[in-house]
């Protein structure tokens, strides 16, 4: 049974800090690429930043110079470092694993930010 669980999110101020981590388990991650979303209220889920398989990095415009994607083959997960975050942050955030057959889900975390 695969499972994505996402955990690190919470509530910040303006400016502050979180590390969002998945832990994958029932697939060999490191033939996984992962993506980060995030989803805000009334909004379209959207893509933050992606790492393949191999360690190659994107990031969505928005969110580039202060969130960091990394993974870690040999504990199955996955990390979003966000720094200098702001209010328009606030979402619910979302790891997805996927190759070229398969595409998982993890249930989310809530991430606010807020003065």
């Amino acid at each position: 049974q695969v499972q994505l669980v996402e955990s690190g999110g919470g509530s910040v101020q303006p400016g502050g800090s979180l590390r969002l981590s998945c832990v994958a388990s029932g697939i060999i991650f490191n033939r996984f690429a992962m993506i980060w979303y995030r989803q805000a209220p009334g909004q379209q889920r959207e893509s933050v930043a992606s790492i393949t398989s191999f360690g190659a990095t994107k990031y969505a415009d928005s969110v580039k110079g202060r969130f960091t994607i990394s993974r870690d083959n040999a504990k199955n997960t996955g990390y979003l470092q966000m720094n200098d975050l702001k209010p328009e942050d606030t979402a619910v955030y979302y790891c997805n694993c996927l190759d070229t057959l398969r595409n998982y889900w993890g249930q989310g975390t809530q991430v606010t930010v807020s003065s």
